[in-house]
């Protein structure tokens, strides 16, 4: 109680009872009534101040009440002190937090994200997480749980790779010192961890855990290698995530970081996506915690559509939740990365591509997607794709804002009704043709982008397809396309690379 009190700042009505030696001393100041603990020569400093003359200046008054603020602050702090090291050693003595199985009792189990016991210790955010936690362990184990309330070291990373590098120390050495240290700080907050229960994941009984989990992922085919196009910094050696790179940086070092496919593990989580949905059914979560959740797993519904090439028998795929909007296709935009640009790029673009690609390699994909907006980049690869219905020929393009990691890095660009494709459209020129038209009198679709689908019908397409709904337009399109187009599902969230 005393550690979430000293949390609280700005409190003017504190009163220690617990030392004889100490006087207490009540004020007042504007009807609010303060009670300090104070040794006798603060005391006596503080009687001084309040025994002058009643009338006091508005400045004088706030003088004297920062001077009795000061005094109080700085006893309750000390006393406080005191007090959190007697209790927390008598914890430690004690083991009061131990979690055993008592047969007559329900049990939780309370979980903390691991920390990384980096070398600057704890920072505001650990102990704000773990505050919560905390609470509900105390709560349960009040209510007569058997509770576990555990901590552990996520000790395995970076940071302590190129420490070892840089000064030749095992970084054995410094994760444990590492972790004395957040061991110290986090019971100088006077959580209510069961140590015996202690784990970090460097521990050899640990990482034999990992293994064997590992395997299994193995043997029921959930584990598998790939090539994938990752963050890598050559001077780290390592690959990074996107959070770790700030302008083509790595955030640790500012050194330079490149796009590019290697071999890498990953997990099948994808196989899961559906299960994951339905479970947050059954979750008490907030709602918007949930719809987060959703968006995450991004389960879409659509068609995988072929478009022929002019070049090259490397025909390109495309996965889109619009199909009912393809005759409103004026171009296609291909991730840089994609395995076709090489072969489909023409020689007189050849120079002002590799330029835009080794430019677009050394990006994050949060900095690929975001630049849309301040200002779109691209470049005509020189090639040309056949509208699988139409046999149109449509301009292929290569943008950052297109990601070889999502679907199948490649985009049918519909300007007139996707607000990327006619940003993009708009910057460089292309054409735009509206097909989707509302049926509500009140409703402006001249207003481009307009990517409302309710209340619309489909025009400018086909005569098997005009007048319908877009639902309806998306099944004949389908039909229409043959061996060229299926409907497809597909999820935005990927399978989990690891390395």
């Amino acid at each position: 109680m005393l550690r979430i009190l000293s949390l609280v700042f700005g409190m003017r009505c504190w009163a220690l009872h617990y030392k004889p030696s100490l006087h207490i001393k009540a004020l007042r100041y504007k009807n609010q009534q303060c009670s300090f603990a104070l040794t006798a020569p603060q005391y006596r400093h503080v009687s001084q101040l309040t025994t002058r003359k009643a009338v006091v200046s508005e400045e004088e008054e706030e003088k004297q009440k920062s001077m009795i603020d000061a005094v109080g602050v700085a006893t309750l702090r000390s006393k406080t002190g005191e007090i959190e090291k007697k209790w927390q050693e008598y914890w430690a003595k004690e083991k009061t937090f131990k979690a055993e199985r008592t047969n007559s009792k329900e049990k939780k189990y309370v979980l903390d994200m691991f920390p990384y016991p980096s070398g600057s210790g704890l920072h505001v955010g650990h102990p704000a997480g773990y505050t919560a936690s905390d609470a509900m362990a105390r709560y349960w184990r009040h209510k007569g749980y058997d509770v576990l309330h555990c901590m552990g070291w996520d000790a395995f990373g970076l940071p302590a790779e190129q420490h070892a590098i840089q000064t030749g120390t095992h970084p054995a050495l410094t994760t444990q010192e590492n972790i004395q240290n957040f061991k110290r700080q986090l019971r100088s907050l006077g959580f209510a961890f069961d140590w015996d229960r202690e784990l970090a994941t460097t521990d050899d009984d640990y990482v034999k855990w990992t293994q064997f989990i590992f395997l299994k992922f193995l043997e029921q085919g959930l584990a598998e290698q790939r090539e994938i196009p990752v963050n890598w910094c050559p001077e780290l050696g390592t690959v990074l995530a996107n959070e770790e790179i700030i302008d083509g940086k790595s955030e640790r070092g500012g050194y330079p970081v490149v796009r590019t496919p290697l071999r890498q593990w990953v997990l099948k989580i994808t196989e899961y996506a559906d299960p994951l949905l339905d479970g947050l059914n059954n979750l008490e979560w907030p709602t918007g915690t949930k719809v987060s959740q959703t968006e995450w797993i991004g389960k879409s519904f659509g068609a995988s559509i072929i478009f022929e090439t002019l070049k090259s028998a490397e025909n390109i795929q495309v996965f889109t939740t619009r199909p009912d909007t393809l005759f409103g296709v004026t171009h296609l935009v291909l991730a840089p990365e994609h395995p076709a640009v090489s072969m489909l790029c023409g020689a007189d673009q050849r120079a002002e591509v590799d330029t835009y690609i080794n430019k677009v390699i050394s990006m994050s994909d949060l900095d690929r997607t975001a630049n849309l907006k301040k200002k779109p980049q691209g470049v005509f690869l020189g090639a040309y794709a056949k509208h699988p219905l139409t046999q149109e020929l449509l301009p292929i393009w290569i943008s950052e804002y297109v990601l070889a990691t999502y679907g199948t890095g490649a985009v049918m660009a519909v300007p007139a009704h996707d607000d990327r494709d006619f940003t993009f459209a708009q910057h460089f020129g292309l054409p735009i043709k509206p097909v989707v038209f509302s049926t509500a009198p009140e409703t402006n679709t001249d207003q481009l982008p307009f990517t409302v689908k309710e209340n619309t019908e489909i025009r400018n397409s086909h005569p098997q397809v005009d007048g319908k709904s877009p639902s309806m337009a998306a099944e004949e399109i389908i039909q229409l396309l043959g061996e060229n187009g299926k409907k497809e599902t597909r999820y935005k969230l990927r399978d989990w690379v690891f390395f």
